[in-house]
């Protein structure tokens, strides 16, 4: 987990969104902070392990996403 306020305890944080995403199935993206908007999403997908970021904020462009070939799914958004 990734957050700059968040604190849950008997979760690890890390500091850096792709190390969050390592060896990961799905990212999902929970918060609205604007770090989130500038990660390098080829390097999440090299990261993951699977290939789908799920934003549950409708933060993220779906096309960056796309771009590096990592499917995108929006909470309450259409998936064209």
């Amino acid at each position: 987990m990734t957050d700059p306020e968040a604190s849950i305890d008997d979760v690890p944080q890390l500091d850096d969104p792709v190390d969050c995403a390592t060896g990961a199935d799905i990212v999902v993206v929970a918060t609205e902070w604007p770090e989130f908007r500038r990660v390098d999403f080829e390097q999440v997908s090299r990261a993951m392990r699977g290939d789908l970021i799920y934003d549950v904020r409708n933060l993220l462009d779906p096309d960056a996403v796309r771009a590096a070939g990592l499917r995108y799914e929006g909470l309450g958004r259409p998936n064209v």
